[in-house]
């Protein structure tokens, strides 16, 4: 049982391990992928509500496995919780939406708000994530030629889309951005301040809360054509969303779909400076290759890198007896390195094919919803910073301490 377990001597749970370079980190989760594909694990060191009492985790690092934890939900649940450090309970319910849900509540949830995202609303779309891109990078030419890349350009997009998408008025977006940017930051000193960031979390949370609150009304008395509207009137089998689960979806999508797309635009540009003979490749035929070239933008990123399972039956995994209530971790940015799937792992080419990364998830229930949304926003924003400044260079990342998103706080860039 899982108290007599000997924990593995690799360390993945340290705030040491999760404060070193990606590169770094590789190596560790190549020695796990060749000799201990499942291993047992102390719970990480995240700061926020650590357990001195909690037994510890399996740690998931080859993509065939990945792919098995996220397609077998009926074994590997994610209505315990899907962050990897354990997170207060009001704090799953309030933000983490069908997220951490299971069937049939996640079926209904995401059936719900899933309107949003079919092939007809993201074409509606389209044409204003182009457009929005287009004055995103003018901007940046006009504050160049030496700004941070970040702050002038990658984090601008999502946030444009996202308030497209809800309905949210201007007047809003740089706090939607701020509390967003506060729950995957939680846990970064240089964020906090010297403040309490479960104090932090949950003074967002009822920021962000307030503000679907205050949409959803708004959208009840005067609808549109947004996503928040049809999340007031999305109906499933006689059952509407309430406020909560609103609420809830809302903070959801403002942290998955805010940092997702910036942190994959920010570390494909920095790419591109390291490789520069896949930006000429790319400018060769840009409308031909973007499409395979933006699934490689997500797969070097790997913006998402760890969720959690916990096992409901007791279950063997790549050999290793997992027990009912055990903690499962998938660790996508190695599932992303995995020899065994992709060729020179390492090396960023955008001619991969196939790519069967695990960036938007193993696939399964929990497959990411706003995959194509992400991919639109990808094309459009590097269509526009190559056909306005090809030849942007972007300097050394300054990255954010974590084990959930793989963030880059600022970058240089020149052009």
């Amino acid at each position: 049982m899982t108290s007599t377990r000997t924990y593995d001597p690799i360390d993945v749970s340290s705030i040491e391990f999760w404060t070193s370079t990606a590169p770094q980190r590789e190596r560790t989760f190549a020695a796990l992928r060749a000799q201990r594909p499942v291993s047992w694990h102390p719970m990480p060191e995240s700061g926020l509500m650590d357990d001195p009492n909690d037994p510890g985790f399996w740690a998931v690092v080859r993509h065939a496995d990945i792919v098995e934890v996220s397609r077998r939900n009926d074994v590997f649940v994610s209505g315990r919780g899907v962050m990897f450090g354990n997170v207060p309970e009001e704090l799953l319910e309030a933000s983490q939406s069908f997220l951490a849900m299971d069937p049939p509540r996640h079926t209904l949830i995401r059936k719900l708000v899933s309107a949003a995202f079919t092939t007809r609303q993201i074409s509606r779309i389209s044409a204003e994530i182009e457009q929005d891109a287009r004055t995103i990078v003018e901007e940046l030419v006009r504050g160049g030629p030496d700004v941070d890349f970040v702050e002038h350009c990658s984090a601008k997009l999502p946030i444009r889309t996202l308030a497209r998408m809800m309905g949210i008025p201007q007047s809003e977006w740089d706090s939607v951005v701020h509390h967003a940017n506060a729950l995957v930051s939680a846990a970064d000193p240089e964020f906090t301040a010297g403040r309490d960031p479960i104090q932090v979390l949950l003074d967002s949370l009822f920021v962000l809360h307030q503000t679907a609150s205050e949409l959803a009304t708004r959208r009840r008395e005067h609808p549109a054509d947004d996503l928040m509207t049809n999340l007031t009137q999305a109906e499933v089998d006689g059952q509407r969303l309430t406020d909560a689960e609103i609420a809830a979806f809302f903070v959801l999508l403002s942290v998955a779909g805010n940092d997702t797309t910036r942190q994959t635009t920010s570390h494909a540009m920095r790419a591109f400076s390291v490789f520069p003979e896949q930006r000429a490749w790319l400018l060769e035929d840009f409308e031909g290759r973007i499409g395979g070239a933006v699934e490689e933008f997500v797969r070097w990123a790997t913006p998402v890198m760890t969720f959690r399972r916990t096992a409901a039956v007791p279950f063997e995994l790549h050999g290793q007896q997992i027990d009912e209530g055990d903690k499962v971790v998938m660790f996508y940015a190695s599932g992303n390195r995995d020899e065994s799937v992709f060729a020179h792992p390492e090396r960023f080419d955008l001619s991969r094919k196939p790519n069967p990364h695990v960036a938007f998830g193993g696939g399964g229930v929990h497959y990411c919803l706003g995959s194509n949304v992400a991919k639109v926003q990808l094309k459009a924003i590097f269509r526009e910073l190559f056909r306005q400044v090809p030849g942007l260079e972007a300097g050394e990342p300054q990255y954010v301490p974590g084990a959930f998103i793989h963030a880059i706080r600022s970058m240089p860039c020149t052009f």
